[in-house]
């Protein structure tokens, strides 16, 4: 697996190579183009998880037992954490987006039936994963309802009401921006409730604070570890990505407004970094100073957490009822939203019981990128070198999303 995994990775590597060479200052301009903010709120609450809130404190620890884990030892904590969720690995975002924004409606590979059958697959099975780190996470931070270790009915019933509102807000694409800048501006008020709290209740010096974040400088000096899994632990993240980077693109590429390809890479790569890596430093130096998190700030942090979760889930949702015309119009909107919370519950409950891996879902995701680049090849090199623009029916019309059901 991990050679499966490293060949993705080059292949991914190249193939952004590839494209800024060629089409580097090409204007990307999706089917429903919004303003840059906005694309930028979509790109980073549609790309991010609950994973994102929650993860770090429990990581923190294994990352600095460098005795038991000595491939840790090349740099700090805060700075391996960043580097699973920041900076290089929102490349492969770009690169999705890219091809589904500019080079798939030349190609259309994914209208072939079987690829379909996978791609859907790869998104139903990734939004049913997404559901199950909300409920495998809460016992840690709301240890309330039980010992906080078991999975009790209150955490199901939180988790099924996260899915039902997302089931519910895919029904408009008019909850897309909403629910995007929202939880953006949310998650930056939440970084800095933290941080204030940290100095209020904690005794904290405002330059630990600042301390922490020097530390960030950790990983891109040492970027090149993060290039190709150094352990299981990388692996499984570098996986997720694969897995969320498929449909990610898909989603974001009809949101592009104008943006050439650099820009656009570059916006991916730096903009949601900047967030991520202010909150682990917040983070971090509640870890690194003992600090508590218990009371409000565990529910400051469980609530954006769930906010997260139905954001992710509403845009994934969307995807992949469109792809299969699983649409309000077709089915009405009480069936609709019964089937997916029936079959996004099931499934959820599948990842629960380790009947599904999101490694298997990445793996899968990597054989479609090989499987697209030989079609291209042996199919549609001719059109594909031919490409000079975005589709010619994609206007700059920032209006357009407001008529769309």
């Amino acid at each position: 697996m991990l050679g499966w995994l490293s060949a993705g990775i080059f292949l991914t590597m190249v193939a952004i190579i590839a494209i800024i060479v060629k089409w580097g200052r090409v204007r990307m301009i999706g089917v429903s183009p919004v303003k840059t903010f906005t694309f930028i709120s979509i790109l980073f609450t549609s790309g991010l998880d609950v994973g994102l809130i929650m993860f770090p404190l429990t990581e923190f620890p294994m990352y600095a037992a460098t005795s038991d884990n000595p491939e840790y030892s090349f740099t700090n904590p805060l700075a391996i954490e960043f580097g699973f969720w920041g900076f290089f690995i929102w490349s492969f975002y770009f690169l999705t987006c890219f091809y589904f924004c500019v080079i798939e409606p030349k190609v259309k590979f994914f209208e072939i039936t079987w690829v379909k059958v996978i791609n859907n697959t790869v998104i139903i099975g990734t939004c049913a994963f997404t559901a199950f780190l909300l409920l495998k996470n809460l016992p840690w931070y709301i240890p309330s309802f039980g010992d906080g270790e078991a999975i009790v009915i209150e955490y199901y019933l939180i988790v099924l009401a996260a899915i039902a509102l997302a089931v519910y807000s895919s029904t408009d694409i008019k909850y897309v921006r909403i629910l995007s800048v929202t939880t953006t501006l949310m998650f930056l008020l939440l970084i800095a409730f933290m941080w204030g709290a940290a100095f209020l209740w904690g005794d904290s010096e405002v330059a630990e604070y600042f301390e922490a974040t020097q530390m960030l400088g950790g990983y891109f000096a040492n970027i090149q570890h993060f290039l190709f899994p150094m352990n299981d632990y990388h692996a499984f993240y570098l996986f997720w990505w694969f897995a969320w980077s498929i449909m990610i693109g898909q989603f974001t590429a009809r949101f592009v407004g104008g943006l050439k390809a650099y820009q656009v890479l570059a916006a991916m790569m730096i903009f949601p970094s900047i967030p991520i890596g202010l909150w682990f430093a917040v983070l971090y130096h509640y870890h690194d100073a003992g600090l508590d998190t218990t009371g409000i700030r565990n529910v400051a942090m469980v609530f954006v957490g769930i906010v997260f979760v139905i954001n992710s889930l509403d845009s994934l949702i969307r995807l992949y009822t469109d792809n299969l015309h699983f649409t309000t119009k077709r089915l009405g909107k009480l069936q609709y939203i019964l089937y997916n919370v029936i079959a996004l519950a099931a499934l959820t409950l599948l990842f629960k019981i380790d009947f599904l891996k999101i490694q298997w879902i990445g793996a899968l995701v990597i054989g479609l990128f090989y499987c697209c680049l030989i079609y291209i090849v042996y199919q549609k090199w001719h059109a594909v070198t031919k490409i000079s623009a975005s589709p010619k029916e994609n206007k700059l019309d920032f209006k357009k999303i407001d008529s769309i059901q």
